[in-house]
């Protein structure tokens, strides 16, 4: 049923609570890839030349923006690194845009079949303010999305 699955990761222990998840669908499944994806967003700095108080530039903006990129697949290599693949091809990738729409846009354009991402199960205010990416991307998707509540979850609204 699963073939290729889409593994969101922002960096934290706490969205590695899937992992598990993961690695029982995909033996139950015959899961053929499993993409492990972590979304670097753009930087969004006052960039100026002058003497206007602002004191990055260009070359700062692209630095910023390659180590973002640079630190997300070392993540990556890491995580691969500790998986073990038992037939199952395991890839990652680094992407460059608002995550949830990255995300929805990479499993539509690379056919996957189920999406599991983690939630941090946060409401009220915090999830006004801090937003959820994975619930825009159970609402954006055209695949199955299983969204994991993290360890410690707190029943209710």
């Amino acid at each position: 049923m699963y073939k290729n699955i889409l593994v969101p990761l922002d960096g934290s222990e706490l969205a590695e609570c899937v992992l598990p998840h993961v690695e029982s669908i995909a033996k139950g499944c015959g899961v053929e890839t499993v993409t492990f994806v972590r979304v670097v967003e753009p930087v969004h700095i006052p960039i100026s030349g002058g003497d206007d108080g602002y004191t990055f530039n260009v070359d700062d903006w692209k630095r910023i923006e390659s180590e973002s990129r640079a630190a997300a697949e070392n993540y990556l290599n890491r995580l691969m690194n500790r998986l073990k693949n038992d037939g199952i091809d395991f890839q990652s990738k680094v992407l460059s845009g608002k995550a949830a729409d990255m995300i929805a846009d990479y499993a539509t354009k690379d056919e996957v079949d189920l999406i599991v991402i983690a939630t941090h199960g946060r409401s009220g205010i915090s999830r006004w303010v801090w937003g959820s990416v994975a619930d825009r991307v159970l609402r954006s998707a055209c695949v199955p999305v299983l969204m994991v509540r993290a360890p410690g979850c707190v029943p209710g609204i």
